[in-house]
């Protein structure tokens, strides 16, 4: 496997923080990456920088959000943002480090929710 940094993925993961306001999450802290030669089903996934790796590295927070180029790069653009909405997803409100799963006790994350996400950015536009 390949991972390569995607700056244009990564303005597009700016625009999205911003209007979307999840002020909680810090775009400069959010590295994007597009990987190849993924055998794995998924098109996008997150990963955090646990805690305890935090204070071995003396580090605040970060995620990688990386995105599978071979099942990714041929979608429509909307079909793209709506995955990278779901990845912002995980990111719970105190950019901890940590990762929120898809049935959250306050917050789900499914289709029906990064929907709605994706018609008030599609409002904005």
């Amino acid at each position: 496997m390949d991972w390569q940094l995607a700056p244009e993925l990564h303005k597009r993961v700016e625009k999205l923080t911003k209007a979307l306001e999840f002020s909680h999450i810090d775009p400069k802290r959010v590295m994007v990456f597009q990987s190849y030669g993924s055998k794995s089903r998924a098109r996008a996934r997150i990963w955090s920088l646990p805690r305890i790796w935090q204070k071995a590295l003396k580090v605040k927070p970060h995620y990688c959000l990386e995105v599978l180029s071979e099942k990714f790069d041929d979608l429509s653009r909307e079909n793209q943002d709506k995955i990278l909405i779901h990845e912002l997803l995980h990111i719970p409100k105190t950019f901890s480090g940590a990762l929120l799963s898809h049935r959250g006790r306050k917050r789900r994350i499914d289709n029906r929710v990064v929907e709605r996400l994706f018609s008030k950015l599609e409002k904005k536009v």
